[in-house]
């Protein structure tokens, strides 16, 4: 059956509808596309008046560039959640509207991006990958007091009252990781070395790692290496580890400069048995650019693997093979980017309103969403959510094999004692207390 045509939008474009996603890149394949299914997503066609019966959504996520590889697919997860939230009748019986404009991996784009989705009306904008991206987009969207919701695993040291967070934090998934190399079931692992892309993320996160292994007995850091986003030779880097007698690597490295790390790996004959790297943003969309052979065996840290065993699991990876494609993956942060839009929607409910004031009031009461992963808790005090740690062995197939998992979810801490003495946040009592200053970059 042939679609019905889609009327130009004001700016000269036609919606596009999830459909675009499949194609990932070009603008033929883009226009070839926009007649699919009207009207669950417009892409970059800004400034195009709603209906009245009609909320726009603002979705950031780079569709280009080294971080297209993992973004892409946090796109597509929340497509695919809205269109079927539309088909049950919306939120609050209006129709959900997605604009999602390309930043194109670009700080200065997302600045650019998030100025025009304020400006198209948005009511809440999800999006942003990196640290460095989060932190060009915040300060706008609390000026305009607007929810950013942000669902990548990310440093802590952070807490603002325009931001929901449903990613992990070191508490819920770098430290535990520690926990983990450090015991038996582990292998005792003490001599650590730490490869990161040079940001905020990387940096943060392993100031924190430091304050932590120094209190754990025989514990240390051996080397630490840091590349640009995007970079792709780690020549250097693997000649450094192969040079420290490292028994194991914590890899914070964002993005498509993964392929380059495990490449060189590989090409050192790094054995994963004797010295593992342990990844914190590696997933299943990132390994389906690798050779089985260069990460076999290897590790992973997250809150989700697609290959959780579970109905509610399978379900969902049925349901977005659908609708994207057999070939297509799930897993960390996209299942957080799916609960946090379903919590949005509980809270915009709960609230009888969109507005932003009335949507953080209903986050008091600390809302629960039961999600592929499991249960999911927003911690009204922090803005963060409760988080299962997983961690998963690398197979043949680019799937994991879940060799631990924590006994319960873990409550968010982003500001960990251990690095951050004398500061947490408690929106529901006024906001953050200040500790000692801290000098990150001065021991990083």
């Amino acid at each position: 059956m042939t679609p019905p045509p889609v009327p130009p939008s004001a700016a000269g474009q036609q919606p596009l509808t999830r459909r675009a996603a499949v194609a990932r890149g070009t603008a033929a394949t883009l226009a070839a596309v926009r007649a699919l299914a009207p009207g669950v997503f417009v892409g970059c066609s800004l400034g195009v008046p709603a209906r009245q019966s009609e909320v726009t959504l603002g979705l950031l996520h780079s569709q280009t560039g080294p971080l297209a590889i993992s973004a892409t697919s946090l796109r597509d997860i929340e497509l695919h959640a809205l269109e079927q939230i539309n088909a049950a009748g919306g939120i609050l019986g209006r129709r959900i509207v997605a604009r999602a404009p390309n930043p194109r991996s670009r700080p200065e784009l997302f600045v650019k991006r998030t100025r025009q989705l304020l400006e198209e009306g948005v009511v809440a904008v999800f999006g942003c990958w990196t640290s460095l991206s989060r932190k060009t987009v915040l300060p706008i969207v609390e000026e305009a007091k607007k929810l950013l919701f942000y669902s990548v695993q990310y440093e802590g040291n952070e807490s603002s009252p325009y931001c929901v967070y449903g990613g992990t934090l070191p508490n819920q998934q770098i430290l535990p990781s520690l926990d983990w190399l450090l015991g038996k079931e582990g292998g005792e692992r003490k001599r650590v070395f730490l490869v990161g892309s040079d940001y905020v993320f990387p940096r943060t996160a392993n100031f924190i790692v430091k304050k932590y292994l120094k209190t754990k007995p025989g514990a240390t850091v051996v080397g630490q290496a840091y590349v640009p986003l995007g970079d792709r030779d780690f020549s250097a880097v693997v000649n450094k580890i192969q040079a420290s007698d490292a028994d194991c690597v914590l890899n914070t490295v964002n993005g498509d400069s993964n392929l380059g790390l495990f490449a060189a790996l590989a090409e050192a004959k790094i054995d994963p048995a004797k010295v593992p790297v342990l990844s914190t943003s590696i997933a299943e969309d990132e390994l389906r650019g690798l050779l089985p052979a260069q990460v076999k065996g290897h590790l992973a840290a997250a809150c989700y693997f697609q290959s959780l065993d579970t109905p509610a699991n399978r379900e969902w990876v049925q349901g977005f093979r659908d609708a994207f494609g057999f070939d297509r993956v799930t897993g960390d942060p996209m299942e957080p980017d799916w609960c946090l839009l379903h919590l949005w929607k509980m809270a915009v409910e709960k609230a009888g309103s969109f507005e932003t004031e009335a949507v953080r009031q209903a986050f008091r009461d600390g809302l629960e969403f039961a999600g592929p992963g499991g249960m999911v808790r927003l911690d009204p005090k922090t803005q963060h959510t409760t988080k299962r740690f997983l961690i998963g062995r690398i197979r043949a197939d680019r799937q994991f094999d879940i060799v631990h998992q924590s006994a319960g979810p873990i409550d968010p801490d982003p500001y960990p004692q251990v690095a951050f003495p004398g500061w947490s946040v408690d929106w529901t009592k006024g906001g953050v207390t200040r500790g000692a200053e801290v000098d990150i970059h001065g021991e990083v």
